[in-house]
């Protein structure tokens, strides 16, 4: 029995040197972070999470750290985890507010109301929790007329696009046409041209009709008047019969 207790007394003493060394580290950490040493101060917070791997309060200052190196997204990762893990509502409420600072900075505005609501929920008298809420509706007020205006000035620069391309193909019609009349005009000249050096059939046949009728009239009245002058009695011998 006094075995068990003494073992008992070893373990309780050998944790308490362990929580005094994780202190220790803790508050070392944050003098230098306190310095601006953010990277010096990481190191210990890191080394006092190696003594107690669940050590709250090294995660969170590790978190902050991040958030000082501007590594936001990281910083936001981890107060996501601190606010579920966090032992009471003010701690959680901490969490919160830092996480929605860390995703004010990547501009998801939307999410970090999110994160400054559920701080307020832990801690209503949050005041600075309550700036930064209606801080961030701001921002995402501006955001949205941003994205409306940059929608707008799309859809002029659709709109003017499409009005330079229907205009391009209209001068393209009209150039096509053009070259088309054109080249129906030259074809048009060129067979006016050939008319006007070809011998007019239809005309010409007429007159040569009539000159070879008249020629054929006048030769069959010369032949006519031959045979006239030709004529002579024919006798035929008639057969009877008795």
């Amino acid at each position: 029995m006094k075995k068990q207790l003494y073992l008992i007394f070893l373990l309780f003493i050998s944790i308490k040197g362990l929580a005094q060394k994780e202190n220790k580290l803790l508050r070392e950490g944050n003098k230098l972070y306190e310095q601006g040493k953010y990277t010096d101060a990481q190191t210990k917070y890191l080394d006092a999470i190696k003594i107690n791997e669940k050590s709250f309060n090294g995660a969170f200052n590790i978190a902050d750290v991040l958030y000082k190196q501007e590594k936001f997204e990281e910083a936001a990762n981890q107060f996501k985890n601190l606010s579920q893990t966090a032992p009471d509502k003010e701690t959680k409420a901490k969490a919160f507010h830092n996480l929605g600072n860390s995703l004010l900075k990547t501009n998801k505005y939307e999410e970090s109301i999110e994160a400054y609501k559920n701080a307020l929920k832990n801690n209503s008298k949050d005041e600075d929790t309550r700036y930064n809420l209606m801080y961030a509706k701001q921002l995402l007020k501006k955001q949205e007329q941003q994205k409306k205006d940059d929608n707008k000035k799309d859809d002029k620069k659709d709109d003017k696009k499409d009005q330079n391309k229907k205009e391009d193909e209209k001068k393209e019609k009209q150039e096509k046409e053009d070259q088309k009349n054109s080249k129906d005009n030259k074809q048009d000249q060129k067979q006016e041209n050939q008319k006007e050096t070809e011998p007019k059939k239809d005309q010409l046949s007429k007159q040569e009709a009539k000159r070879l009728l008249d020629a054929q009239n006048k030769e069959e009245k010369n032949v006519q008047e031959k045979l006239n002058k030709q004529k002579v009695k024919v006798n035929v011998q008639i057969e009877k019969d008795w």
